[in-house]
């Protein structure tokens, strides 16, 4: 884990999220995992990281997406993340497609 790069805000916001997710019963490895994924594309958003991926920079905030899926349940992937996997794989017609049409198009579900 990168914590000797992240400034103290982002130690701290890093040990609420994992205390937050192992209060949800997940595993102590899952909850690092959460965070530090978490802390590293917030880091990203906010021009703190030296290399981030277009999608970290672009994609809404973590906690943003979080408050609109909180009622709804694992949502599973964003139409976003799978329109750039259907990009990647050159799905034609993808343009078109809604989010169940391209998951039905990359075989899932």
């Amino acid at each position: 884990m990168p914590r000797g790069q992240w400034s103290k805000k982002r130690e701290r916001q890093y040990e609420h999220i994992k205390e937050g997710a192992k209060e949800r019963g997940e595993s102590e490895d899952v909850a690092e995992e959460i965070a530090a994924r978490t802390v590293n594309k917030e880091r990203a958003r906010h021009g703190e990281a030296k290399e981030s991926s277009k999608l970290s920079r672009e994609d809404m905030s973590s906690g943003r997406r979080g408050g609109l899926r909180s009622h709804k349940g694992a949502g599973g992937r964003t139409y976003d993340q799978l329109y750039e996997e259907a990009k990647d794989r050159n799905i034609h017609g993808r343009s078109k497609m809604n989010k169940s049409e391209l998951l039905k198009a990359l075989g899932r579900r």
